[in-house]
């Protein structure tokens, strides 16, 4: 089970940091999605990943504080919804579909707002896109 998780964590990572270099993939839930399966299949890539000099203050601020930067938050939902209505309108015969990609798209908004808002400083405006 833990060769899964350490696994599944990897292919994550991979994602997230993608997504740094191509917009329309997030890199925020990936990485604190690869943070959490580290942390529950083995120590020491957890603690490899959050001491990580480019993404580890990222992970770490975000764990301790549960608080997402504003700037993260309008990128998040926009890049949100400019792909689902894209999709929504590729899917024109398909109403049960894009009733699901709105319904999945209104869940992932109110979970992303649902977040505290961090506190714009010099340090904060630093994400792994800028860094």
């Amino acid at each position: 089970m833990h060769t899964a998780l350490i696994l599944i964590a990897f292919i994550s990572l991979t994602l997230g940091l993608i997504g740094i270099f191509l917009p329309i993939l997030p890199t925020t839930p990936f990485l604190l999605l690869s943070a959490w399966l580290f942390a529950h299949s083995s120590p020491r890539l957890h603690h490899w990943l959050l001491n990580h000099p480019t993404l580890g203050s990222y992970i770490r601020n975000f764990q301790e504080e549960k608080a997402l930067p504003l700037r993260i938050k309008i990128i998040s939902i926009s890049t949100l919804w400019i792909t689902l209505l894209i999709s929504i309108c590729i899917l024109h015969n398909k109403l049960w579909l894009q009733i699901l990609l709105t319904t999945i798209g209104v869940a992932v908004t109110w979970h992303i707002l649902s977040f505290k808002t961090k506190k714009a400083t010099p340090e904060s405006n630093q994400t792994p896109h800028n860094k």
